[in-house]
């Protein structure tokens, strides 16, 4: 409960034919990290899958279908109906883009075709002429008008094709510059006969016009019925594309990591990090999944080479429950404890609350952050949810500044409306007062003040103390008694640490004097202390004692007597901070309430709007930097003691949605 969850090593034998499953199994419950790797996929081989997958995504983006942002809770593999459904879908819509792509190529064509022939259509110049122009070549001539339809299907979109009579027997033929020797191959297969146009003929043809608006309007007419098309498919289709591409993105990484297995011709080989815990239900469904056709082997930590010789780490997995386990990412963040260590998580949890709540105390701003976080964890505002796992965070830090801020009478930087239940608790002790602990400076609250800057220190004792707590425990579990004895977060520090508090407070408070005794209870750890880096090699069975020599081995020591001196008294006045920031949140509540006063009250429009600018800066800005504060106070003063070697955190693989980028 106290240390991290206990770890093993198991080992799978799959048959070739159960791999997929068991590897899916395995990605779904996130709980095996493979043995040497992290859970990060290797994407880039070839992957059959991948490539579906790929082709999946250029359909659902034509179609404007929204993209997945995670899987849906039943999404599996895809079986032979979905690879041959899939495939269809591509066909079907890879065939209706490049349709519409054509059609919508003919159009771009004939458009501009038809603004350059109006462009023309007036200037009175020779027909023989108009060859010259940028953009069209003509021929005029005779065909057999049985021949027209064909002619007309064999040079497609390549050229227009306008009859110049009822019969057909006349036609004129445009195209390109660049496509003129292609019309000339099909005019004279059709055996088309050139007609010398008169010299004095002078413009373009209305027939030739008529005809590119005519065949304008049939492909401006295609393209909406390619477009309607689209639109009905992926209405009706939509739930379909978005199941296959959800399928083939879980197959493709499936098979990216069966294509990295250690394999024979019929069976795989799997080995990773499970919880010893877990173990038990694992083998079960993989025996329910396979039908007990996989083999497993188990192996304790210290039953593993790479281990044993210290190559690798044993990954680190904590079990917490929602509010502890929204502290958690403090912890790796600044690293993974050791495996087999106690865990911190718990008491980073509990202080980062009672620090921020007394550096943040209001009842109105806590009310903020407390709303929010039952916000993140019922899942109210959508665009924050993948921050949800932070939301008993929030609430444990908002409930926190609830309480400090009635000690204090804040509610939303308002001094007064907790008044009348402040003079209640207070008369039942004696004179009844305005608030319960007053932090603004003034004459009559010094001494109060004075208290609860002792009390912050008092914190700052009891922090520094469990992390050499927790220090020397994890130092004997990890079998190094010599550094647990000797070093400066070690018996020996902490004994110099705690006598030297203890004889402050008495002296302090009792007035009694600086004794011999004094002397011989400090001197003792500061001596083993001077001499800790020989006498833990000495302990350890490291030679030479003196590494260095011993001039360096008295250097190191003087050194090391001093680091400890003042570690401790910067680690002890660092805890000041605390009451230096609840002072000056008292301080920026007060001006925000002083101001709304000015401006005719809380209630009045302009109080308002101060109140509301006030406790939003408040709430934004000084949340932020008491944060950041607790965060430093954990990290320097808590962490230090014991994080001297980090560990690996326990990353189980697991499937991710791969979306289109």
């Amino acid at each position: 409960m106290f240390k991290t969850r206990k770890m093993c090593l198991v080992e799978l034998l799959v048959l070739r034919h159960d791999a997929d499953r068991v590897i899916e199994y395995l990605g779904n419950h996130a709980n095996f990290q493979p043995q040497g790797s992290s859970s990060a996929l290797d994407l880039t081989g070839p992957n059959e899958d991948r490539d579906v997958l790929d082709r999946l995504q250029l359909v659902r983006g034509y179609l404007g279908l929204e993209d997945a942002d995670s899987f849906t809770p039943d999404i599996g593999l895809p079986s032979v109906q979905d690879a041959e459904a899939a495939l269809a879908l591509i066909g079907e819509v890879e065939s209706l883009r490049s349709r519409e792509q054509d059609a919508r190529a003919t159009l771009s064509r004939l458009q501009s075709a038809l603004e350059e022939a109006r462009a023309f259509a007036k200037l009175k110049v020779p027909f023989s002429e108009l060859d010259h122009l940028a953009f069209f070549s003509f021929r005029i001539g005779r065909i057999d008008p049985a021949a027209f339809d064909d002619l007309a299907t064999a040079v497609g979109d390549r050229a227009v094709l306008v009859p110049l009579d009822e019969g057909r027997a006349r036609v004129l033929a445009a195209s390109s510059k660049k496509g003129r020797f292609a019309l000339d191959t099909e005019l004279k297969r059709f055996s088309f006969v050139p007609i010398e146009v008169p010299k004095d003929f002078t413009g373009v043809p209305d027939e030739l016009i008529a005809g590119l608006e005519r065949q304008v309007a049939e492909s401006a007419s295609e393209v909406e019925r390619v477009a309607a098309e689209r639109a009905s498919i992926a209405s009706s289709r939509a739930a379909e594309v978005r199941r296959l591409t959800q399928e083939y993105s879980l197959a493709s990484q499936v098979r990216a990591i069966r294509s990295g297995l250690e394999s024979t011709q019929s069976v795989y080989r799997l080995t990773g990090w499970v919880a010893a815990d877990a173990r038990a239900s694992l083998m079960k469904d993989l025996d329910d999944l396979t039908e007990a056709r996989v083999a497993m082997r188990i192996f304790d930590p210290g039953e593993v080479p790479s281990v044993i010789s210290g190559a690798e780490k044993v990954p680190v997995q904590y079990r917490h429950g929602p509010v502890t386990r929204s502290f958690e990412r403090m912890i790796f963040s600044y690293g993974a404890p050791l495996y087999g260590t106690i865990d911190p998580t718990p008491v980073v949890a509990f202080f980062f609350t009672v620090l921020f709540g007394i550096m943040f105390g209001d009842v109105g701003q806590g009310l903020v952050f407390f709303a929010l976080g039952i916000s993140l964890v019922r899942g109210w505002i959508r665009p924050l949810a993948k921050w949800r796992h932070f939301g008993p965070l929030f609430a444990a830090i908002g409930l926190s500044s609830m309480v400090m801020g009635f000690v204090t009478g804040e509610f939303f930087a308002n001094g007064t409306v907790l008044a009348p239940v402040s003079r209640w608790i207070t008369g039942l002790f004696g004179e009844p007062r305005e608030r319960v602990l007053e932090l603004m400076p003034s004459r009559d609250a010094l001494d109060k003040l004075l208290y609860f800057f002792c009390f912050t220190l008092a914190i700052g004792f009891i922090i520094n103390s469990m992390g050499l707590v927790i220090n020397i425990v994890n130092q004997f579990s990890l079998g190094r008694p010599a550094r647990a004895v000797f070093s400066k977060n070690g018996i020996c520090g902490a004994a110099f640490f705690w006598y030297a508090v203890f004889m402050a407070l008495r002296i302090a408070l009792g007035g009694a004097p600086f004794g011999w005794y004094d002397a011989v209870a400090l001197a003792t750890p500061a001596v083993v202390l001077f001499f800790a880096s020989p006498l833990t090699r000495l302990v350890e069975g490291e030679r030479p004692v003196l590494e260095n020599g011993a001039f360096a081995a008295v250097i190191e020591g003087f050194v090391e007597v001093l680091e400890v001196v003042s570690t401790y008294i910067s680690n002890s006045v660092s805890f000041l901070r605390v009451g230096a920031f609840a002072l000056s949140h008292a301080v920026l509540s007060y001006i925000v309430f002083t101001m709304s006063d000015l401006v005719g009250g809380a209630l009045s429009a302009g109080g308002l709007a101060i109140g509301v600018f006030g406790n939003a800066v408040i709430i934004v800005l000084e949340g932020l930097i008491v944060a950041i504060q607790v965060v430093r106070l954990q990290y320097y003063e808590f962490f230090s003691k014991f994080f001297t070697e980090t560990g690996k955190e326990f990353t189980p693989f697991r499937f991710t949605y791969r979306k289109m980028s």
